[in-house]
């Protein structure tokens, strides 16, 4: 089912500017129903080598993580974001954090706990700029459609951990998503690296988007 969509082209800040629905109580959310999902949900959007960690959709994007090249206690974690729907794009990783004039919000990862990174996240796809009338310069995306990010992590000893990722999907025509802002997956990390954490929550659903970009 399609998004609902707000006309106001005055909310687009305002709206990028809140967090995603169930996000600010500091629980896991996703999904039609804000639900996260680790273990073996969603593994079709994973390589066979890799070790699938979580799994959820929020906000008209579907998210994986898995684990690749595990060993001496260090790895690099993949990220799938996948729009639902076609014709959506995701922002840079290098937008800054507030985006531009207030418009679109970077693509981002962390860790915490017991699992640190040793390099920033990283998109291969090729960054295009969009001009957006009231916005001062350009924007930078991702080409509509999902793109693959990968971030190295190291594991500082064993117990929880999580990564918190954040996102905001939009269409030229369709309109902006809300932002999804630190979105935990939990991990635990083992003396054989890190598994999913058996979480599930229910957050508050869907959310509504703002205005055309």
């Amino acid at each position: 089912m399609s998004p609902r969509r707000r006309p106001a082209a005055a909310l687009i800040a305002a709206l990028l500017a809140l967090p995603a629905a169930g996000c600010a109580a500091g629980g896991p959310t996703g999904g039609a129903n804000g639900t996260t999902t680790n273990g073996t949900a969603g593994s079709e959007r994973v390589t066979a080598a890799a070790a699938l960690l979580g799994h959820f959709e929020e906000n008209g994007v579907t998210v994986t993580v898995a684990l690749h090249d595990w060993h001496d206690g260090a790895g690099t974690l993949e990220l799938s974001f996948a729009p639902v729907e076609a014709g959506f794009h995701l922002y840079a990783t290098d937008l800054p954090p507030d985006g531009v004039d207030g418009v679109g919000r970077p693509t981002t990862a962390r860790t915490d706990g017991a699992l640190g990174t040793t390099a920033p996240l990283a998109v291969t796809a090729p960054v295009r700029r969009l001009a957006l009338e009231g916005v001062t310069g350009t924007v930078p995306v991702y080409p509509d459609g999902p793109v693959t990010a990968t971030l190295p992590v190291r594991a500082s000893g064993t117990g929880s951990a999580a990564v918190h990722i954040g996102y905001a999907a939009c269409s030229e025509t369709d309109g902006c998503l809300l932002p999804v802002a630190d979105h935990p997956v939990p991990l635990t990390i083992t003396p054989t690296g890190p598994t999913a954490a058996p979480v599930t929550a229910t957050g508050s659903g869907p959310a509504p988007t703002a205005t055309p970009r």
